[in-house]
C-alpha cells in the first residue's frame, strides 16, 4: 500500500524540526516544502541530504521514489 502524504509527513515531522511542513504527491512522487531552523548555514545540498536522512530506508528501499524539496529558514519562508 502506498505511502500518504500524512504518513511522509510525520515521517519528516519526527526527525527534522520542522516550523512549516507541506508534503503533496501520488504514493511515490513527491513535492514539500520544509522551514527548519536547522537549515541555518547549510548549502541547498547539505538541507536535502539532511531531510533525506529523516528517510533512512525509504529511499533506498524506493517507497519513496522521489522527493522535490523547497527548504527553506524560517527568515527565507518570512521573504517570500
Amino acid at each position: 500500500m502506498p505511502m500518504t502524504a500524512d504518513e511522509l509527513k510525520a515521517i519528516i515531522a519526527a526527525g527534522l524540526a520542522c516550523e512549516h511542513l507541506e508534503v503533496e504527491g501520488d504514493g511515490r512522487h513527491w513535492s514539500a516544502v520544509i522551514v527548519s531552523s536547522e537549515f541555518e548555514g547549510k548549502r541547498p545540498i547539505q538541507r536535502h541530504q539532511r531531510v533525506y536522512a529523516t528517510l533512512g530506508a525509504r529511499i533506498q528501499s524506493d517507497e519513496v521514489h522521489a522527493l522535490s524539496m523547497k527548504t527553506l529558514t524560517p527568515a527565507e519562508w518570512s521573504a517570500s
